[in-house]
């Protein structure tokens, strides 16, 4: 398996930079205005045209460390055939390292680019180094070069690394969802023991969750709570496809769920296809027993 993806490294990279990749709009100024809210950014270089040519810009500037930004795809993007980092990605993938962390990059920028100026992106993949073995699993670090360009002049470049791994499974499911419970949260644990779904009540009267700590009273009365009917609906949700979960049959569903109190909470939905679950379908809470010491809440459709 390492000697295939080695090879398939070699065979993406010797095929050099992508496409140009434009980027969906040119360089804009509500988009610069957004960047340097967001950020914090008051030099006004970037928002005032006096002020750039007073720098010495033939007028207003986006700042350098947005080059990424011009390039992106948007919400509903899809990777182009040719691009580097989708391809080894999907190899990986494909071999078990379906997991990501420790990201990093690094970037350089030639000049500043102006209103107006439309960017496009080339990338080719670098090293592809691997296997290695870390605390997270075995995995292979990933680097890939970035250049973007208005027209044949490259304007920023980047070095992007990505450590790509597959988890260490465990043996022993039940230890592995398995929560620790707390001062704040051992009510909630010793109310699904019973099968009843406790809502912490705080100081003023109204329902949270999850917990928090009763700061407004003696630390050895019991935390106030209100017994929930255990119905609500989705108010939002994700279909784990990967890694793979121990004790789990993939892909399998983990909703929040606005239950009828007005709190929201985690949990799986269980018995239903997940290309039919949908924002707003109702469910109730239903709960599974571990062992003796633990019961976790889960959901299900609402027939």
């Amino acid at each position: 398996m390492s000697e295939s993806i080695a090879e398939a490294a070699e065979r993406i990279a010797a095929a050099g930079d992508s496409a140009p990749k434009p980027g969906r709009d040119p360089v804009n100024q509500p988009m610069i205005n957004n960047w340097v809210e967001a950020i914090g950014d008051t030099n006004p270089i970037y928002v005032d045209a006096a002020a750039a040519e007073a720098a010495g810009h033939p007028g207003v500037v986006a700042p350098p460390a947005m080059a990424q930004v011009w390039t992106m795809g948007g919400l509903h993007r899809t990777r182009a055939a040719d691009d580097p980092l989708g391809q080894i990605m999907e190899i990986l993938d494909e071999a078990g390292f379906t997991s990501i962390v420790a990201t990093n990059c690094e970037q350089t920028y030639h000049r500043y680019l102006q209103l107006g100026e439309e960017v496009t992106l080339t990338a080719r993949l670098g090293d592809v180094v691997g296997p290695k073995k870390t605390g997270l699993g075995i995995g292979w670090f990933v680097t890939v070069h970035n250049t973007w360009y208005v027209g044949e002049e490259a304007v920023a470049e980047m070095l992007f690394r990505v450590l790509k791994f597959a988890p260490v499974a465990k043996v022993v499911p039940a230890e592995q969802i398995r929560p620790v419970a707390s001062q704040e949260t051992e009510f909630f644990w010793e109310g699904t023991k019973v099968g009843e779904l406790r809502i912490q009540r705080v100081q003023d009267g109204s329902l949270r969750h999850p917990p928090i700590p009763a700061i407004w009273q003696d630390k050895n009365k019991p935390i106030d709570y209100c017994v929930s009917v255990g119905t609500g609906s989705v108010f939002s949700y994700v279909v784990h496809h990967a890694p793979k979960v121990p004790g789990r049959t993939l892909p399998f569903v983990v909703a929040l769920v606005e239950l009828d109190e007005g709190v929201r909470m985690l949990g799986e939905l269980r018995g239903v296809d997940p290309a039919e679950v949908a924002v707003g379908l109702p469910v109730q809470v239903e709960f599974v027993r571990i062992d003796d010491d633990l019961t976790l809440p889960a959901w299900k459709v609402v027939k």
